[in-house]
């Protein structure tokens, strides 16, 4: 099966772009390899994220001011 690419035009700090070409060449890879591997191990930590925001929803909430309380209580403050 054959991967679709889809081509974009992105603008690096100059300094970025050197060490992104330097990355690509001490590894045998392209830049765009080295982009989408970012892009993606990026979006994986987005979708997990999510999914830890998903299960504490119903958690209760506080407030600041309650919790800054609570800590002083406590004796950590």
């Amino acid at each position: 099966m054959t991967t679709l690419l889809k081509r974009s035009t992105i603008y690096l700090d100059p300094v970025l772009h050197h060490a992104l070409r330097v990355k690509a060449l001490e590894t045998s890879r392209s830049m765009s390899e080295i982009i989408n591997e970012a892009v993606k191990e990026s979006l994986a930590e987005d979708a997990d994220d999510l999914a830890v925001f998903a299960e504490r929803a119903n958690e209760p909430l506080i407030s600041y001011e309650q919790m800054v309380k609570g800590l002083k209580k406590d004796g950590r403050i």
